[in-house]
């Protein structure tokens, strides 16, 4: 392969043209399969184009619904994107599950998102703290030109702190700044804020250290960890009314609550228990135009807060009632980005409603723990397989090309017979044997 020069600069077939001579074996069935995904809405298509660079082609994900969510009384079909077999249905059902029994709850506990000014000192720390409460109305005053749109709403800067790390890392300080962004997930504004502070920092403390102690920014950036950025979900019922027979109704919520105390301290179970949860989770905020890959990264490290890597669920069972909660951080908006640009975010938004970013953070969350509930539900009980391998069936049916008359006879046969991938390739082979 050759290495290519100015590739960004190429149009989008010249990009294509590129890469399906040095990459393909038969360049024009590639170059088809990509064009096969444009959207025959040029214009349509255009923005797609610009969501992000050398982009060649789209990339489907199937865009479903789930039904039924009670929400603090209120009805919700929630959208999901994912590829996932069974995730959308493990969602719906867990939402009919607990549709007659109050539904769930949900509500924010804070919205406090964080920012850091990185920077370096020889400085001690008396002559840093000093400068820093001379200085912090200054900061704050010089940033007012970014914030002031922010703060007309309600928002802004809440907060401005010198924290010392030279304990971690020798010479290490930051500026550590919290912030209200209201329905903005607020990722340019918390950026543009903190580098205007580390303009005026810089600035304001070339007169007032030596050349040896002059701090020197490292970098200025918001963190995707928001531990103040907090929503709470959870249902309830009497242990009696999770199933028809009392005395099984009991069992289930014992190996239930089992499931989740085991999930707490064995890290290899957490994982996949917390990617469960992710599962709902990730969907409904790629649905809405949310970064999931911060809402991932922060999940992840909230789980291992306490020094561990845990389960982001809680279950117990007290006086005769069952109780399922989780206590999650999740940055998120419902202005600005894609929320405003991409067509079927736009409609997702619409579908919920409208919601506030406030009201998303409980929508969201309801997500994941009924993941989560439909997950543990089926792994206490008939195990997980069932299900999924059932969902999976289509796939594989697919995967073969199977025609209308073969996929009536695998489904009636797996209708009683366990799903294995093995089992469906016999299945088609034999009716294709003539066997």
């Amino acid at each position: 392969m050759k290495q290519v020069k100015g590739f960004s600069k190429l149009s989008k077939d010249e990009k294509i043209n590129w890469l399906t001579k040095n990459y393909f074996n038969d360049s024009s069935q590639a170059k088809q399969t990509l064009e096969r995904y444009w959207n025959q809405d040029q214009k349509l298509q255009k923005l797609h184009d610009e969501f992000t660079e050398n982009t060649i082609s789209n990339y489907y994900l199937p865009f479903g619904i789930a039904p039924n969510f009670l929400i603090n009384d209120e009805l919700y079909t929630i959208p999901m994107a994912i590829e996932e077999s069974s995730v959308v249905a493990a969602a719906s059902n867990a939402a009919k599950f607990w549709l007659e029994k109050g539904g769930f709850k949900a509500e924010v506990l804070s919205t406090q998102k964080v920012g850091q000014v990185h920077f370096t000192s020889a400085a001690n720390t008396e002559k840093l703290t000093a400068f820093f409460n001379e200085v912090q109305p200054k900061l704050i005053e010089e940033v007012k030109a970014i914030t002031k749109n922010m703060e007309k709403r309600g928002g802004g800067i809440s907060s401005i702190e010198l924290r010392n790390k030279t304990a971690d890392l020798e010479n290490y300080y930051q500026l550590h700044c919290t912030f209200e962004t209201l329905d903005a997930m607020g990722a340019n504004f918390i950026n543009s804020c903190l580098e205007q502070i580390a303009e005026t920092f810089t600035r304001e403390a070339e007169n007032y250290f030596s050349s040896e102690e002059q701090p020197e920014v490292v970098m200025s950036i918001l963190s995707n960890y928001v531990p103040q950025c907090l929503v709470r979900a959870e249902v309830s019922c009497p242990v009696e009314d999770l199933l028809p027979n009392k005395a099984d109704a009991e069992k289930f919520a014992h190996k239930f609550v089992e499931a989740v105390k085991i999930a707490k301290i064995e890290p290899y179970r957490a994982v996949t228990h917390n990617k469960g949860i992710m599962n709902g989770i990730d969907a409904v905020v790629l649905a809405t135009g949310n970064d999931f890959r911060a809402i991932e990264a922060c999940a992840h490290a909230y789980a291992a807060k306490d020094g561990s890597y845990s389960s982001l669920t809680d279950a117990s069972v007290e006086n005769g009632v069952f109780k399922f909660w989780m206590e999650i951080p999740l940055a998120l908006g419902t202005v600005g980005g894609l929320t405003s640009l991409h067509p079927l975010v736009k409609l997702a938004l619409e579908m919920l409603q409208k919601p506030s970013a406030k009201e998303l953070m409980k929508i969201v969350a309801v997500a994941g723990l009924a993941q989560n509930f439909a997950a543990l539900r089926s792994l206490t009980t008939v195990g997980i397989q069932q299900g999924h391998m059932k969902m999976h069936l289509m796939n594989i049916l697919n995967q073969f090309e199977a025609n209308e008359n073969e996929r009536q006879q695998v489904i009636e046969h797996f209708k009683s017979n366990t799903v294995s991938h093995s089992a469906v390739v016999e299945i088609i082979e034999g009716l294709r044997n003539g066997n």
